[in-house]
């Protein structure tokens, strides 16, 4: 029974066959296709055009991201703010990556909160840090003529001695990654070659301050790099690049080329025609001074606690000192907390808030050998020994976050002190024109190719 079952399917298959090449044979040798209506080829689309779609469709902020412009307070500002804060608490974190990301935070925090100084200071109490770092070996790093793996055995790769190499110093690690934060972006590659210690700064979020100027951006003022070019006429002046695409400034003066210098640029000035703009080179406090513009911060590196007020960069150095600690005599919580300090000054010209490390400052002036007191006599220091954290929900408070705690909570005692300033006609606040709904921020991108 199954052998004719068998038989019949063989035989089926073989008329299915046969009745196949006959149609095939019938059509010309080609095997006949049913016929598709025409249709018209769809427009293709770019791959920009599909993310902008996706951009505008999805994730849309109905108010806008981000704002245009950083809010300006549009009156002068002739005071400064400085804070001062230990490199010790680098050599705490267990990773670079992690060293890298609270650095990060130390800058936002004095971006976000206007700090003109940075004061990275030895507190005597920190250790050597002991980085992790591989140079990758590429293909053309090795000779030519062979593989330099004998050579790298024998020892004798120079190049492999010239390299850099990470820093062990806690101090000059946060000094050089609080350097690369303020520096504008397309400004790094110039002031900030390849160094270990930028390993992870890719990953770092960008401060996105009112000196981070956009390529387009029709700013004021703009900070650049003077190249070893000149103007062209009688009293030419040196060739500036701020940043701008296809043109560069032609600044008032010759300067030394490959330094760093604001420009001032006139709005009108923008869109005209040619290889240079005309510009003035002013003082970096120039657009603090005129309407209160932030511009970034000054990073200097003190060797004890004692340096930061004798090697003040200020005539006169600091008229008010701040220090912080959970051991503060009063606390900004208190009715009376500044009565007494606006009672005898009416104003501060350079303000400074000094915190300490994991120990405290107490333990940073008992460590401090050209100091003649003691860590409890440390207030002596200040014009204010403030707790900012009263009733503290943790037994500790990380340095990092004191800072924000502290800026956060002694904004409104320094801001309502009568500073002196210039008179200056009030400009409207912004609104809600002035956010977008664009990315961040272009810094976290790659850098602008030079023209």
């Amino acid at each position: 029974m199954e052998e004719e079952d068998a038989a019949k399917k063989a035989a089926r298959k073989a008329e299915l066959k046969k009745q196949k090449q006959q149609r095939i044979k019938e059509s010309g040798g080609k095997r006949p296709r049913p016929e598709k209506a025409a249709q018209p080829p769809k427009p293709k689309k770019s791959k920009s055009k599909k993310r902008k779609d996706a951009h505008k469709n999805e994730g849309h902020h109905k108010f806008g991201r981000v704002m245009e412009h950083v809010p300006c307070p549009n009156k002068s500002r002739m005071s400064t703010l400085s804070i001062a804060i230990p490199g010790s608490i680098v050599s705490n974190a267990q990773t670079q990556e992690l060293r890298t990301h609270l650095v990060g935070q130390i800058a936002r925090a004095a971006a976000i909160y206007h700090v003109d100084e940075i004061v990275v200071f030895n507190d005597r109490l920190g250790k050597e840090i002991k980085p992790r770092f591989n140079y990758r070996k590429r293909d053309n790093d090795r000779d030519r003529d062979g593989d330099d793996k004998d050579d790298d055995k024998k020892g004798n790769n120079d190049e492999k001695g010239t390299r850099l190499q990470p820093s062990t110093d806690p101090h000059a690690f946060m000094a050089r990654i609080l350097q690369y934060c303020e520096c504008p972006q397309y400004l790094r590659r110039h002031f900030f070659p390849m160094h270990p210690d930028l390993q992870f700064a890719g990953l770092l979020a960008p401060l996105d301050a009112p000196h981070h100027v956009r390529a387009l951006d029709r700013s004021e003022f703009r900070e650049g790099v003077v190249t070893e070019k000149k103007g062209k006429g009688d009293n030419p002046g040196s060739l500036v690049n701020c940043g701008i695409r296809n043109q560069l400034v032609e600044i008032d003066r010759v300067l030394a080329p490959g330094i760093r210098c604001t420009v001032h640029i006139e709005p009108k000035a923008y869109g005209t025609p040619g290889k240079s703009l005309k510009g003035k080179v002013v003082s970096p406090s120039e657009p603090r001074e005129r309407d209160g513009t932030y511009w970034g911060y000054q990073t200097r590196m003190a060797s004890s606690i004692k340096a930061i007020f004798d090697e003040a960069p200020f005539p006169g150095g600091y008229d008010l000192k701040v220090g912080t600690s959970e051991r503060g005599d009063i606390s900004v919580d208190d009715e009376s907390f500044g009565s007494s300090y606006t009672k005898e000054r009416q104003s501060f010209k350079h303000a400074i808030i000094v915190l300490g490390g994991v120990a405290g400052i107490e333990e940073c002036v008992d460590a401090d050998e050209t100091m003649d007191i003691s860590g409890d006599k440390s207030k002596s220091l200040f014009d204010m020994w403030v707790n900012v954290c009263q009733f503290q929900g943790s037994r500790t408070i990380r340095t990092e976050e004191a800072l924000l705690i502290s800026l956060a909570r002694l904004r409104p005692f320094l801001f309502s002190i009568p500073i002196e300033s210039k008179k200056k006609e009030r400009k409207n606040l912004p609104t809600t024109v002035d956010f977008s709904d664009d990315e961040v921020s272009e810094e976290s991108s790659s850098e602008e190719e030079e023209d």
